[in-house]
């Protein structure tokens, strides 16, 4: 830490967006230097799927699905109110393709096509069905070496073994390694790579989602050995309203002043874990459960506001964008957060309930989705939590949250708190604090709902999304089944942001707009710190990585001073 540099381009942030970005800045021949909070990089990103929604992009294309750009336009418009932001939002649409072929050829930044994977408003025109989304190819954390322990790991409810890193595809082969051989070998290799991996690493090397991407972006950097900054937070930026020619960083109690000659990139992840802006932004009551990383408290935004920027929205949006997660008891006596995304809500014989004992949702619509109907309930009866119902014989075959399927002995899970278990619908209204009467009618009319297929109150099994998720063998409808027999289950879920959906206003190449919306000269935000180009919206799996993906791109190709 020298007390004072110079270079090219700060970045501020080594999450998904900040990594891309002083990536892309390297690649461009430019003199980057990358601060970051924590001692780890990946931030959010490291713990999310790492879907990236890139309409139009080539990796699908390659792999025989048709998309385009033009018809994701179609689909936003038509899924977000208004005007504002579409400049924004078309800048995205016209660039994601060009800023995913410029990792890929240059860089061990890979990805691969999901194939199937629905837009989450499939009854829209426009709406996607194929070739939307991608992921990153799983990553070897042994080539990192002694760096892999600067790699936030996913939390710890995404984990088996106490850290072993498992994909979706894997889950069916595990669950049904004794059925046979071919599972059982495929899932022996996956423990005995584990096992390896513990004599060297306190977690699995096998990376997947989230955690594969933000490795392959820190390995990339690593190749290309450009300078990280741990522990080093951004605390002030030179210059002001008219212009920012560097910032001021502080290490412990050493600073360290950077001068940027073509700028600064605020990357720090939003404002998670900051209780002022959460009061501000999100809608009241506040949430208090949050998937951000610990690190991220809104320093990027507060520093923009500082210099007279202005957010998007200034209030009364949502804030965020969502999921329900459950809290979690580990083993060490700490509580976690399990986001329920897709794994448990749209399968047949679980429903949701408020706390007037009545269904308020399609339990299979998106999770961002489900939560925004949380806080509609909300207003006229109790719905934070909100409560999944189910029985045994629904998590022996699905799982439940944190309770793995097949899972048959719930009583640790019924003594730290996190499931409620009864042998009648009466015992467990009481138990769970709704009325009785009203929940036995629920369950009476979701059962003949279960028997016909048709949903005739919110329609759960119509979309694409719905029967992606659901179970295909169950019949006639893959996501609305009976309750069942005793004994039953109840799980309290509450709203928490996967990440901010409110930040700095920017334009199409992620230049901080200043109180009279024009571009503050050297400003730059990306990822969480700027604006959803969504305006709150979640159209679709990767909503949040994507175009953090590709502004970070925009930006550093714009403070290059060339045309993305």
């Amino acid at each position: 830490m020298n007390s004072e540099r110079e270079v090219d381009l700060l970045v501020a942030g080594a999450g998904p967006a900040g990594m891309t970005a002083a990536l892309v800045a390297s690649l461009e021949g430019l003199d980057v230097l990358l601060c970051e909070k924590s001692g780890q990089v990946g931030g959010t990103g490291a713990t999310a799927a790492g879907t990236l929604w890139i309409p139009g992009n080539h990796q699908s294309q390659a792999a025989g699905f048709d998309d385009s750009a033009e018809a994701a336009e179609r689909y936003l418009d038509a899924l977000i109110a208004g005007t504002g932001g579409r400049a924004l939002r078309t800048a995205f649409l016209r660039t994601g393709p060009e800023a995913i072929d410029y990792l890929a050829s240059r860089t061990d930044v890979q990805f691969i096509a999901c194939g199937k994977h629905p837009d989450y408003r499939g009854n829209l025109p426009g709406a996607g069905v194929f070739g939307r989304a991608i992921i990153p190819k799983p990553f070897d954390g042994r080539l990192l070496g002694a760096d892999f322990e600067r790699v936030r790991p996913p939390i710890a409810e995404y984990m088996i073994f106490g850290g072993m890193m498992v994909g979706k595809d894997d889950i069916p082969r595990l669950i049904g390694r004794f059925r046979s051989v071919a599972n059982f070998v495929y899932s022996a290799k996956l423990f005995a790579r584990y096992l390896a991996d513990r004599l060297r690493f306190r977690r699995g090397t096998r990376l997947m989602m989230g955690n594969a991407l933000m490795a392959r972006l820190f390995y990339s950097l690593r190749r290309r050995n450009v300078p990280i900054l741990f522990g080093t937070q951004i605390v002030d930026t030179l210059g002001d309203a008219g212009g920012v020619v560097g910032a001021r960083l502080r290490n412990g109690g050493e600073e360290l002043i950077v001068k940027a000659r073509k700028g600064v990139i605020l990357a720090t992840g939003g404002f998670g874990h900051n209780k002022e802006f959460r009061a501000r932004f999100m809608p009241q009551p506040t949430p208090e459960r949050s998937l951000a990383c610990e690190s991220n408290s809104g320093d990027g935004v507060a520093l923009g506001l500082r210099l007279g920027a202005h957010t998007a929205p200034e209030r009364g949006g949502r804030g965020g964008l969502w999921t329900p997660v459950s809290v979690t008891r580990r083993r060490d006596g700490s509580t976690g957060l399990y986001p329920h995304l897709s794994l448990d809500r749209p399968k047949p014989g679980l429903l949701a309930v408020n706390g007037a004992g009545r269904r308020f949702v399609n339990e299979a619509v998106s999770y961002h989705d489900f939560v925004e109907a949380m806080f509609e309930s909300h207003k006229t009866a109790p719905t934070m939590p909100a409560w999944l119902i189910c029985s045994s014989a629904f998590i022996a075959t699905y799982g439940l949250g944190d309770i793995h399927p097949g899972t048959r002995d719930l009583r640790p899970f019924e003594r730290d708190g996190y499931i409620v278990t009864a042998q009648t619908l009466d015992e467990l209204a009481a138990r769970i604090d709704v009325p009785a009467a009203t929940l036995a009618e629920t369950v009476a009319r979701h059962d003949r709902f279960a028997a016909t297929g048709v949903d005739e109150d919110f329609g759960k099994g119509e979309t694409e999304l719905n029967r992606f998720n659901g179970d295909p063998a169950h019949k006639p409808n893959p996501c609305i089944g009976a309750l069942g027999s005793p004994p039953f289950h109840a799980i309290a879920v509450w709203p928490a942001e996967i990440a901010v959906s409110t930040g700095l206003a920017t334009d199409a190449d992620a230049r901080v707009l200043g109180a009279d919306g024009a571009p503050i000269a050297g400003l730059y935000a990306c990822g969480n710190d700027m604006a959803s180009i969504m305006s709150g919206a979640y159209p679709g799996p990767g909503t949040t990585l994507g175009p953090a993906t590709v502004f970070a791109y925009r930006a550093v190709m714009h403070a290059a001073g060339k045309v993305a």
